[in-house]
């Protein structure tokens, strides 16, 4: 494994990281093989967001005495509503889901903690300028949290909180779909601006979405002429100044060693440029299946419900029958939507969820 030091912390963290998002809901010997397997990789490295207490506390179960060999990404403000991910301001909630976190974990300390989703001016306000800033500098001050940090999918708010200089890691969404613009040569503006900001600032990226939730590996999804390959989009991700781990969301210890191959790879099995160089579109109004959408009044997981028209294809004759299966077994169906809108205002990518759900009832009939 390679290593990069995160800013002026002094901590060397792995070139890969996890991303533990989806290992959630994952059955116990599950999450301890993927776990294990990124541990015995020489991954140092996981990012924990995830509200819910089961998750918490497998991941704690695997880590019991090997505390000492992983430094642990995790957040202020990640919260859920009846088992659904959300994200609050108010401080004694914020305090129960954070040390909610510690008790699962079987920690008391977090290395790095971050402020949870300040993509828009409400997020910032209610993260860095309320008592909720006080506690987290408390936590700091305490050592309960060693170094502070936020996540962002906005340059704008980003920029804006790498300038308070409280921060020492940002988590940041990077992929080349993401960055480089269609029609134009070279990368989006404000993206490069923030990505040298951090570099010159101190503050090390740790960056999600490095595969785009698998888009850049599907040939029917990828916005360009080919798909990537999971060593393209990791170098293409610690290329970004500024950057100084790829995190994936591995869910399985396949998955895991399909990753850390990227070490043995030469320079031509890494290269990305004559893949990015065509274009077709752009990912605006594309799902990720974050669930940032959540929490839903009806319920529906509409991350899945996307998933599932992804899998569909443009015509919907390519639907898998157990993916049918699967839709047919969900708690709430795109039918029951009611079209109020909150998860378009809570989506980090622009995506018109009330019109897709109203695509996915009339596929699948409910």
């Amino acid at each position: 494994m390679e290593y990069r030091t995160v800013g002026k912390t002094g901590i060397s963290v792995s070139i890969i990281g996890h991303g533990a998002e989806h290992l959630d809901e994952k059955p116990y010997g599950i999450v301890e093989k993927t776990i294990n397997a990124a541990l015995d990789n020489g991954i140092n490295i996981i990012d924990v967001f995830m509200p819910g207490e089961e998750i918490r506390t497998n991941i704690g179960k695997v880590l019991k005495g090997k505390r000492d060999k992983v430094y642990i990404q995790g957040h202020l403000c990640s919260t859920d509503t009846r088992q659904q991910y959300d994200r609050s301001r108010d401080l004694p909630t914020v305090k129960k889901y954070f040390e909610n976190l510690l008790r699962c974990l079987g920690t008391d300390y977090i290395d790095f903690g971050l402020m949870f989703f300040i993509d828009s001016e409400d997020d910032y306000k209610g993260a860095f300028e309320s008592p909720v800033l006080d506690y987290a500098l408390e936590l700091k001050e305490k050592g309960v949290i060693r170094h502070l940090g936020a996540s962002s999918h906005v340059p704008e708010r980003a920029k804006k909180v790498v300038e308070t200089g409280l921060i020492d890691i940002l988590m940041f969404s990077i992929n080349p779909a993401f960055e480089l613009i269609p029609g134009e040569n070279g990368i989006d503006p404000q993206r490069a601006e923030l990505q040298l900001l951090c570099e010159s600032r101190g503050v090390g990226i740790t960056v999600m979405k490095t595969l785009a939730a698998g888009r850049l590996l599907s040939p029917a999804l990828t916005p360009f002429g080919q798909p990537m390959t999971v060593a393209q989009c990791i170098h293409y991700a610690l290329t970004r100044p500024g950057v100084v781990s790829a995190l994936l969301g591995c869910q399985t210890p396949e998955e895991v060693e399909e990753a850390v191959a990227y070490l043995k790879m030469t320079d031509a099995q890494r290269d990305y440029s004559h893949i990015v160089k065509d274009i077709k579109s752009d990912f605006r109004g594309k799902c990720f299946y974050c669930r940032h959408c959540l929490p839903c009044p009806s319920e529906i997981d509409i991350a899945k419900v996307h998933n599932f028209l992804d899998t569909a294809g443009a015509d919907g004759k390519s639907f898998p029958q157990k993916s049918i299966k699967g839709y047919n077994n969900m708690k709430g169906f795109a039918s029951d939507c009611i079209s109020c809108g909150n998860c378009e205002t809570r989506c980090p990518f622009a995506v018109p969820v009330r019109k897709n759900m109203e695509k996915a009832a009339a596929l699948f009939g409910k």
